[in-house]
């Protein structure tokens, strides 16, 4: 990035445009008084001198509806900087801005910061003080912001600098002028956090985007899964894995386009070893074996199928999300097949053969298919067996 970017938050009429104006040249930004705001939507505003942009929201108004809509449009802008082409406009540093005049910090404007910023997480946060006309209040203004931060968790720890302004001249009569002040430490203050600013930006988008391709990785291996549990049910011999190769391979071939994996003869290479282990291994067989001889539990071969078989593509699926979130990340690559063999061979471990076996009691030859598909995913969501907490 060539600038970084700060997000100016805060209520509606506490001064933001105005905080704008006075660090980039006057007019930049509408101002106004009155019981709304004047920022309608997020924009963008920028100068030669400044070496940053700055963000400006939608302030958070009293009630409940627009309160929700701030918020609503802040998430949406966050989101849509993880679209290609969009990056750039990442949050670096945060503006909040409190209103100085009103000596109250109320718990509700930081939850508000905390839902609307969620998805940077660990981006700097400057509270400026707007406002701040009476310097003998100063300080208590910057305790009352300390004492209010601290009692939240979250932002407690993002909380970089307390900074009173004046981001304009106060008129009082004709013999006293409040005149601007605070805005050249706020702008040092910044470029200062800068760098932090914008290595965390970058974290947090890359984490939102990561956990996004999960997220679609395990609807993937959920519809997998409920294919392989609609195979497995069908009344024929099932001794082997073989049967649901073209499940994987569809599966594998899926989240592959997910993690942009393009298709060629190397990692060709790569998914055939990982449908090899899921269909053929020792460890699949060893799977299947094991899952057919529980005790204590009165199912027919048609429900206990289903089960081993939803269980194996749902196991050879989160090997592969793990795996391919590996290479995405740079940490591997298609060349390492005895890598990825010893991922998809932990994912059918006795680990995961004993806690398929506990979750089996729960089903009867009533339960439906979508049912069945729940409990296998449960197996994935909730156990230790997922190999990314291993060192493999």
């Amino acid at each position: 990035m060539e600038r970084g970017n700060v997000l100016v938050i805060g209520n509606s009429g506490v001064g933001k445009s105005t905080l704008i104006n006075a660090v980039l040249g006057d007019g930049i930004a509408e101002t106004g008084a009155g019981t709304e705001g004047i920022t309608d939507k997020l924009s963008i505003y920028e100068n030669g001198q400044i070496p940053f942009r700055i963000i400006d929201t939608v302030g958070f108004e009293p009630t409940f509806i627009k309160a929700q809509r701030a918020i609503a449009a802040v998430k949406k802008w966050s989101k849509e900087c993880a679209k290609k082409g969009k990056t750039d406009n990442q949050v670096n540093v945060i503006w909040f801005c409190v209103d100085g005049a009103a000596r109250k910090l109320f718990s509700k404007s930081i939850q508000d910061l905390s839902k609307a910023t969620k998805m940077w997480e660990s981006v700097p946060v400057i509270v400026v003080i707007t406002k701040s006309y009476s310097e003998p209040e100063r300080e208590e203004n910057i305790e009352m912001v300390n004492n209010a931060f601290a009692k939240q968790r979250r932002y407690s720890k993002n909380l970089r600098k307390v900074i009173p302004v004046v981001a304009s001249t106060l008129v009082v009569n004709k013999d006293i002028f409040v005149a601007p002040d605070g805005i050249i430490e706020l702008i040092d203050a910044t470029n200062e956090l800068m760098p932090e600013g914008i290595k965390a930006g970058q974290n947090d988008l890359n984490t939102y985007i990561l956990n996004r391709k999960r997220a679609l990785a395990h609807g993937v291996v959920g519809a997998a899964t409920m294919a392989g549990v609609v195979v497995g049910a069908i009344p024929i011999p099932f001794s082997d894995a073989l049967i649901l190769s073209s499940i994987e391979i569809a599966e594998i071939n899926a989240l592959a386009h997910i993690y942009g994996i393009s298709k060629n003869e190397e990692s060709k290479k790569f998914f055939n070893s990982i449908v090899e282990v899921g269909t053929v291994s020792i460890a699949a067989k060893a799977a299947i074996s094991a899952l057919k001889a529980i005790p204590g539990v009165n199912l027919g071969a048609s429900a206990i199928n289903a089960v081993i078989a939803g269980s194996i593509v749902a196991a050879l699926g989160e090997g592969t999300i793990y795996a391919f979130e590996q290479i995405y990340l740079g940490n591997k690559s298609v060349s390492d097949i005895d890598w990825v063999k010893k991922v998809i061979e932990s994912k059918l471990s006795a680990q995961f053969i004993n806690t398929v076996k506990d979750n089996v009691i729960r089903i009867t030859e009533n339960t439906d298919k979508q049912k069945i598909v729940k409990i296998i995913m449960d197996v994935f969501n909730n156990s230790t067996v997922s190999s990314d907490k291993q060192t493999i």
